[in-house]
């Protein structure tokens, strides 16, 4: 049995990488309105609904060590990083999701990072 490589900083490359900050934008949501100012506001409507929901059902998965469950959390969430724009931030969660799938919680404080950074900005968009 092949012993299993977790995601994180094993390089420079790497390091560097999850280092670099994305900054949250409405550039897809702008895209996919098309203009239709209802349009945007009910796609802002449900990330700012459901995202507080999403985090708050992860931390209770990772608080009991249920790494199964965990990762689809993460899942979840990642899906509102790349309707925010976070190209590095899904990198960061889909590699954190591998890690969980593997048992191991590496990256966790740099998901939770941007968690907290995603958090401010749909409060004021």
């Amino acid at each position: 049995m092949s012993k299993r490589k977790y995601i994180g900083y094993n390089n420079l490359y790497l390091h560097k990488f999850y280092k670099m900050i994305d900054t949250p934008n409405l550039s897809y949501i702008n895209q996919l309105s098309n203009g239709n100012k209802t349009f945007k506001e009910h796609l802002l409507n449900i990330i700012k609904k459901e995202l507080p929901q999403e985090i708050e059902t992860y931390h209770s998965c990772l608080k009991v060590d249920n790494y199964t469950e965990t990762a689809e959390c993460v899942h979840k969430i990642n899906h509102k990083f790349k309707i925010l724009g976070l190209e590095k931030g899904h990198k960061v969660a889909e590699d954190y999701r591998l890690n969980l799938l593997n048992k191991s919680k590496i990256l966790k404080v740099d998901f939770e990072n941007i968690l907290n950074v995603l958090l401010l900005f749909i409060k004021t968009a």
